[in-house]
């Protein structure tokens, strides 16, 4: 007969609770996975860490200067519009340029048992340990040194909690605001929210344009103290003021301010997670889906937008056609879209309407400083702008590129299909910006100079980002929020941007030369001399980059792979 054997009951250990130290631990061990084994990456990492450093020393210099001078004239100035920048640049920079790091991806934790607030809260401790907000914290840090000097330790310590808070201001801004319009991407109806924004942008140039300019020419800055007061009471300026405030004696609007930039950051960060949910189910609510229509033709008709009926039915149709697709419906191409849309038109007005003049008592007026030299040379700003945008192009597919290399699509076919596709939504933008400068302007008569040497600029750009989309593509993580970046991805897009606009630029000096040395007969043969050089230029690139691409699809198709 078996004797049952009793086991004593071993009582389980209690879970521990995950707390915001798991999630920096976390995204340092998957940096680390991420370093290991690539060379370029790591020293894409060194020379992002060492050009923080530069630029965090410059900083805490600059802002330590007011009390390093030995006087407190300009300690309020300092702190309101150097944290002012601070906050504004992490609210535009990653929608704009550097993206956000989304080393841990929200969409990772969909699955997990997690509260939202400690998935917020350990997502946000993450976000703070990275080279940016490390920079910037030492940047800012100067702040401390001039209350120091001009209040004393008090002062001092105060400055010191208001820095501190203000960076996670910061970090909450820049995280919310990338989050959100994320969420927003992801619907169809952004093409709304694009037209108003445009619309706001456009709004926004001329008051920003004068006011800018009215400082400059003024060079006062004793007149700028009383904004300064302003800028200290609002989000922007509140953390960075505080300190300033209790060496100035006024002690109490130190825990006042200290207050806004508390409430301030509980509300971004309560914004942050409404659509950090979404992001993490990975689909924005948009409602029921319109129900579609038969398409005569069938399924191959209905690939093709109306906007391409024009196009043939056969390989190289049908790839314009996905690719004009994508440009569309996928977030992060659409971003890009908008991006160029907005600063397209942003720069060349702010060049060319730089002839402000500030009278005492008629007000402002805008004096023609600008010319055909001054025009070419802004077009090129935004002729290269429009292009770089496809200097990772293959990085947007990621591992959806392997049906083109199993298809065997030749690389001067694809790249030709790639740049037709693109050119369909950037070239109408390019028109639209020309004709609005010209009106702006008053010289219709310089809209032949722009057109052509933005079209020369945007040709030569789509051949120059050929080869540097073969040659330096990278990874982009799969997530939903199109300004994400993998770690160290930051700066190879910074770099591959600056190479490629300095290459764009280069290739694009043959036109400004022509418009400073033709004078008027280059009014008359900017346009066709343009057209036909920025063609030329990009069905050679696509010729040329085309080659490269049939012997590295192997590798560029293990380059754009995302590792998980």
């Amino acid at each position: 007969m078996a004797v049952p054997v009793t086991v004593p009951a071993v009582p389980a250990a209690p879970a521990r609770p995950v707390t915001a130290r798991h999630f920096v631990r976390l995204k340092l061990r998957v940096m680390g996975n991420n370093l290991r084994g690539r060379g370029w990456r790591v020293a894409l990492f060194v020379v992002g860490v060492l050009t923080g450093l530069w630029l965090a020393a410059a900083g805490f210099f600059l802002l330590a200067s007011p009390g390093l001078a030995g006087g407190d004239r300009y300690a309020l100035t300092a702190a309101a519009f150097g944290g002012g920048v601070a906050v504004l640049g992490w609210l535009l920079l990653p929608l704009v340029f550097f993206g956000v790091d989304e080393t841990l991806d929200p969409a990772r934790f969909a699955l997990l048992p997690l509260p939202r607030r400690t998935l917020v809260t350990g997502l946000f401790a993450a976000a703070l340990v990275s080279v940016p907000a490390i920079s910037v914290l030492l940047a800012l840090s100067g702040l401390v040194v001039t209350a120091a000097l001009v209040g004393g330790v008090a002062a001092a310590l105060v400055t010191a909690v208001g820095v501190v808070a203000g960076m996670l201001l910061c970090v909450a801004a820049a995280r919310a605001v990338t989050s959100a319009f994320a969420t927003m991407l992801r619907s169809r109806r952004v093409r709304d929210l694009a037209a108003v924004l445009l619309a706001v942008a456009a709004a926004l140039l001329g008051p920003l344009q004068i006011a800018g300019l009215a400082a400059i020419q003024d060079a006062d800055l004793d007149r700028l103290a009383g904004v300064a007061e302003v800028i200290g009471w609002t989000p922007f300026g509140a953390p960075w003021t505080a300190g300033i405030d209790v060496a100035e004696g006024r002690v109490w609007a130190a825990p006042v301010k200290l207050l806004i930039t508390a409430a301030t950051i509980a509300a971004l960060l309560a914004w942050w997670s409404r659509s950090l949910e979404s992001a993490m189910v990975g689909a924005a609510g948009g409602g029921a889906a319109p129900a579609r229509r038969g398409t005569a033709g069938g399924p191959v008709a209905q690939l093709f937008p109306r906007a391409l009926g024009w196009a043939a039915r056969d390989r190289f149709g049908a790839l314009v056609a996905r690719e004009a697709r994508y440009w569309w419906r996928d977030a992060r191409r659409r971003a890009n879209l908008i991006t160029v849309a907005v600063v397209g038109l942003f720069v060349p007005v702010m060049v060319n309407m730089g002839g402000f003049a500030v009278d005492s008592e008629q007000g402002f007026s805008m004096a023609a400083d600008s010319s055909p030299v001054v025009v070419s040379v802004s077009m090129v700003f935004v002729g290269l702008l429009a292009a770089v945008t496809l200097a990772n192009q293959f990085g947007f597919d990621g591992s959806a590129y392997a049906a083109h290399v199993v298809a065997g699509v030749s690389g001067r076919m694809e790249l030709r299909a790639r740049m037709v596709a693109f050119s369909l939504y950037v070239l109408p933008m390019l028109g639209g910006i020309t004709v609005v400068l010209a009106v702006v302007l008053g010289e219709p008569g310089w809209i032949g100079v722009m057109a052509g040497t933005l079209v020369a600029t945007y040709g030569a750009g789509l051949a120059v980002n050929s080869f540097l989309s073969v040659l330096g593509a990278y990874s982009l993580p799969e997530t939903s929020n199109p300004f994400a970046m993998n770690s160290g991805a930051g700066v190879a897009k910074s770099f591959l941007t600056l190479l490629s606009m300095l290459a764009t630029g280069v290739a694009a000096l043959p036109m400004v030369v022509a418009a400073a040395l033709l004078g008027d007969v280059w009014l008359w043969l900017a346009l066709p001399v343009g057209v036909g050089f920025g063609v030329g230029s990009a069905l050679l690139g696509a010729y040329l980059a085309g080659d490269v691409l049939d012997r590295r699809m192997p590798e560029l198709l293990s380059t754009v792979t995302p590792r998980r």
